[in-house]
């Protein structure tokens, strides 16, 4: 166990220059109390749980009470690690909506929340960080977009995306994101944004240059065989070592049913 002072957004503002900032995700409370204790200062409980728990095929499909049941979860491991919690697609389309949803998020003890976009949420953001309630920023590939722009792409390859995420960025930073995810952020331009911005850059799919990364935890341990970005490199294959341990267990269970319940020799006796 490695001991961790309380983190909060003030905490993970200051990472900033100075330290390399680890993120994962959590969806219950042995992930979210492993990786606590583990010191990793801001545990997300991502709308990704879509797909790595449920069964969706994107994350448009994850409901607001689905992600209060996976924070409240995550929260009883009442981890040192600063969480936070997707709000889900279609929960902040105004800014009287996302406080709502985000008070709700919050009750269910996320200490921050996390917002896709730029310029089109930022009454959204200006509205939940007056209400109290930190904000984590997200740009570049928005999955709660993937059905609208039909897959998934890296972003920021022409000029005008370019100047646009440039934008965003500079924008969220000024009106309080204590951090930024870039998704699939061109790495040059993932870099440039990083040294722009006075908030920690979080990086997924955007090259190395950010001042932190975040990984599904699942595709970190190899835990969803079934899809794998391609960023990814695994540290273990955690979803084969399970399947291995659990036949083995069913083998040897199946020996000493077999010695159990096998019929007795049958003995039998002659006249002398």
């Amino acid at each position: 166990m490695i001991y961790m002072a309380q983190q909060s957004e003030h905490t993970i503002r200051a990472f900033k220059g100075k330290s390399f900032l680890p993120a994962l995700t959590v969806y219950d409370y042995p992930m979210t109390r492993l990786l606590d204790e583990l010191g990793i200062p801001l545990l997300l409980v991502g709308d990704s749980l879509g797909m790595v728990v449920l069964g969706y095929p994107d994350t448009t499909h994850v409901t607001m009470e689905e992600m209060l049941h996976h924070v409240r979860a995550a929260a009883r491991a009442k981890p040192r690690g600063f969480l936070v919690a997707d709000m889900p697609f279609k929960s902040y389309q105004n800014p009287e909506q996302a406080v709502t949803h985000a008070i709700q998020l919050k009750a269910a003890g996320a200490k921050g929340v996390k917002l896709e976009g730029g310029q089109e949420v930022a009454p959204q953001i200006q509205a939940i960080l007056q209400s109290g309630i930190p904000c984590v920023g997200h740009l570049g590939m928005l999955p709660q977009r993937v059905v609208e722009e039909g897959g998934y792409r890296i972003k920021g390859r022409s000029e005008q995306e370019k100047a646009s995420l440039l934008e965003n960025a500079e924008l969220l930073a000024k009106l309080g994101v204590c951090a930024l995810v870039l998704e699939l952020v061109q790495s040059d331009l993932a870099r440039e944004i990083t040294h722009r911005v006075s908030i920690p850059t979080i990086g997924i799919g955007s090259g190395d240059d950010c001042d932190g990364q975040i990984l599904v935890t699942q595709d970190l341990i190899g835990g969803f065989p079934w899809f794998r970005p391609k960023f990814v490199t695994p540290v273990m294959e955690s979803a084969s070592l399970l399947q291995k341990s659990v036949d083995a267990w069913r083998s040897e269970q199946s020996e000493r049913y077999r010695k159990a319940f096998s019929p007795s020799p049958t003995v039998v006796y002659h006249r002398t």
